[in-house]
């Protein structure tokens, strides 16, 4: 009699383990890979799962999106600069099945190939394609990541190049070459305004030169902005034209006197 407590203790003790062995509850984002006898038999979830205790076994796998880190990495670009490029990949596993079978550790795998494709890209760019198209290089980045890892049952949806690490030389020329063209940029400004200035006052001395007129009125206007200051001297300037009268008779008479001397000689 006191054998038979024991005994069904035992039993209720096996059949806890059995339960906690056979069953499974999977998350919303989960997804368990089982394999029976060392087969793959099917991808189950989510909820509840029941397995067979000691024949089957259970992979469980996350569906969400994975943010990796690919560390800094040292490249030389095509026009031999040395710059040191850290990145990031963003990738979510879309067929558990294959990221268990076809590769060991696929966090590893696409880690490892994310690092071997930046350099091999980057190495192809030149420095300013790095800097000044970054978006060109983060698609081509994604879609080879993403066509090797594919056989993984792993889809990349974005690569983002995060930082590009200039030697402390290369930032002074940088610098020194912006330097150049902002200056550059001034002259031609510069000189385009004077070009212009010099266009609006030929174009002002053609329409004097055909309405003298309008001389007269700009020489009053100066005129007036003179005695607007406060100023103790006033300049009058006086156009040659208002002697004139005055210096044709005494040209007149010398040009008499030469002829009669020449007369007599």
């Amino acid at each position: 009699m006191e054998v038979l407590p024991t005994v069904i203790g035992i039993g209720v003790a096996f059949a806890v383990i059995i339960l906690a062995n056979a069953i499974r509850i999977l998350r919303e984002y989960e997804r368990g890979v089982i394999f029976r006898l060392g087969r793959l038999i099917n991808v189950k979830g989510p909820g509840l799962i029941l397995l067979i205790p000691i024949i089957d076994k259970m992979v469980r796998m996350s569906l969400r999106t994975i943010v990796m880190d690919v560390p800094t990495q040292d490249i030389i670009t095509r026009d031999n600069v040395s710059v040191k490029v850290n990145a990031v990949v963003y990738f979510r596993v879309i067929q558990p099945d294959k990221a268990v079978v076809s590769v060991e550790n696929f966090l590893m795998a696409t880690s490892q190939l994310s690092q071997t494709t930046l350099r091999s890209i980057l190495g192809q760019s030149e420095l300013d394609e790095l800097l000044a198209e970054r978006d060109k290089i983060n698609r081509a980045l994604q879609q080879i990541i993403d066509h090797q890892t594919e056989p993984w049952g792993i889809k990349v949806s974005a690569v983002e190049v995060k930082h590009v690490d200039l030697p402390v030389e290369m930032q002074r020329a940088m610098a020194r070459q912006a330097e150049a063209e902002r200056e550059r940029r001034s002259k031609i400004i510069r000189a385009e305004g004077e070009y212009q200035a010099a266009q609006r006052l030929y174009d002002a001395a053609k329409v004097i030169s055909d309405y003298p007129v309008a001389f007269q009125l700009r020489y009053l206007q100066t005129l007036g902005d003179i005695a607007s200051e406060n100023n103790s001297t006033t300049l009058f300037p006086i156009p040659i034209d208002l002697f004139r009268p005055f210096l044709e008779p005494y040209g007149k008479k010398n040009s008499s006197s030469s002829k009669s001397r020449s007369k007599k000689k």
